[in-house]
């Protein structure tokens, strides 16, 4: 089976304000890719962009610059340019509506509020588009946006590795053509906390 994405966009907020934040799940998973820090980034689309390759099968991976509501800047812009169908674009974002410790493929759907999502929509004209979502959990108070562009709890941030593993997992066997949960639109628990406060349950 043939690479299916050929661009993998990594929501989030820039500045180190938000790096660690609920919100920059996606940009965080970075981190966990094989071989990611040896890519050759360049400033275009406003955001960074870079080839990756697994196996033979290469792919674009898209940081939008711009501030999450108007992601879909970058996202129209590589698309344009590179002319790629909305069939091969991955959106990688984090999403309140899954409890935090599990993941989830999906193509198309509703926004569930997710202001990036949103502007990628208006942006391209289409809400089409695959997406692996990174389950952060719902706030037990306070505001939705407090709890999205807030820290990471220690108890959540101990259990990161496991989830952004398993994510980065998922996604290089995507893009290697591999069989795998990214072909399925069930959510798959990868790790569990008896932690009963805030979203890690």
């Amino acid at each position: 089976m043939d690479n299916v994405f050929e661009l993998v966009v990594f929501l989030g907020n820039p500045g180190d304000q938000y790096a660690r934040t609920r919100h920059n799940a996606a940009r965080i998973l970075l981190e966990y890719i094989p071989s990611v820090n040896t890519l050759n980034w360049k400033d275009k689309f406003h955001g960074r962009i870079a080839e990756y390759g697994v196996g033979a099968s290469r792919a674009r991976f898209l940081i939008p610059e711009t501030y999450m509501n108007i992601s879909g800047k970058s996202v129209a812009a590589a698309m344009s340019f590179f002319k790629f169908k909305l069939e091969r674009v991955l959106i990688v974002h984090d999403d309140i509506e899954l409890p935090f410790g599990r993941l989830a493929w999906r193509t198309g759907g509703g926004m569930g509020g997710h202001n990036g999502l949103k502007s990628i929509r208006d942006s391209i004209g289409s809400s089409d588009f695959s997406r692996l979502r990174i389950g952060i959990g719902r706030p037990s108070q306070g505001t939705v946006q407090s709890w999205v562009l807030g820290r990471f709890d220690p108890v959540e941030e101990s259990a990161l590795s496991i989830i952004l593993n398993a994510a980065a997992s998922q996604l290089t066997d995507a893009l290697a053509g591999r069989s795998g949960v990214h072909e399925t639109a069930e959510s798959v628990t990868v790790y569990i906390s008896d932690n009963k406060t805030g979203g890690a349950r």
